[in-house]
């Protein structure tokens, strides 16, 4: 039994998804009930180099944490801003005022935190998110923390679904366009209703295939299943895991 192929030239690929999860896991928690700016604008920048140094990342991904993870901290902290009651910065200055009411400095700070924290804790989920396998995660689970087969197995099978109905929506839009489907505004409802049928159709059919080769395979008649796939923990794994946690733990404390 081989070990399942990595990603090469990025060490986060090259790491048991588990790892990856258990290292960001503690620091995902504790931002939780974080209230300043500097703690959250740290595991910012600890995520981000992390991600930049140990993942091979696609022009997708760096539009992600370039544009979208900074634009988020914005649109959260300015609807806390608004949000917020205006009696808990009573005492702070007004930045902005339209008649009774009033945009203060305190409001923004909070809403700011606010947006800090959760960027914080969506970058750190990225370290294991966008440089996992979903494949990889349930062979993990699996292996490592001894799910039963039946029910990882089972979700593996779900994920190589969502593939499988990109390319059957891709060949029922092409069969579409054969038979003279227009375009245009009005006709679009028109057209993805027309394509839930056949889609719902190529799902059942292939769920059935699925069912009849578990079967074929005796899928759930033994406890434990050989794996044709090792996604071993190795001791790089538990470097990681450490070194993050200390690292983590240095952050909370020098801030």
């Amino acid at each position: 039994m081989a070990a399942a192929p990595v990603a090469r030239g990025a060490f986060l690929g090259a790491l048991n998804p588990l790892a990856k999860i258990v290292a960001a896991l503690p620091a995902i928690l504790a931002l939780v009930f974080v209230r300043d700016l500097v703690t959250p604008v740290a595991f910012l920048v600890l995520a981000y180099a992390v991600l930049l140094v140990g993942a091979r990342l696609t022009p997708r991904v760096l539009v992600l944490l370039g544009v979208v993870v900074p634009a988020s901290v914005v649109v959260v902290g300015l609807g806390f801003a608004l949000w917020i009651d205006p009696e808990r910065t009573d005492a702070t200055t007004a930045v902005l005022r339209i008649g009774d009411w009033a945009l203060t400095d305190g409001a923004l700070t909070i809403g700011l935190a606010t947006g800090l924290r959760l960027a914080a804790i969506m970058t750190l989920a990225f370290i294991g998110g966008l440089t996992t396998a979903g494949t990889d995660l349930v062979r993990a689970l699996v292996q490592q923390l001894r799910v039963p087969y039946r029910v990882g197995y089972a979700a593996l099978a779900a994920i190589r679904f969502v593939p499988r109905f990109g390319h059957e929506l891709d060949v029922i839009r092409q069969a579409h366009r054969v038979r003279g489907a227009r375009d245009g505004w009005f006709s679009a409802p028109a057209r993805w209703l027309g394509y839930v049928v056949p889609l719902l159709a190529g799902a059942i059919r292939h769920a059935e295939r699925v069912a009849l080769a578990m079967d074929a395979r005796a899928f759930g008649a033994h406890p434990d299943r050989t794996e044709r796939h090792l996604v071993p923990w190795r001791r790089r794994d538990t470097v990681f895991v450490l070194t993050f946690w200390v690292v983590s733990a240095a952050v909370f404390v020098g801030v």
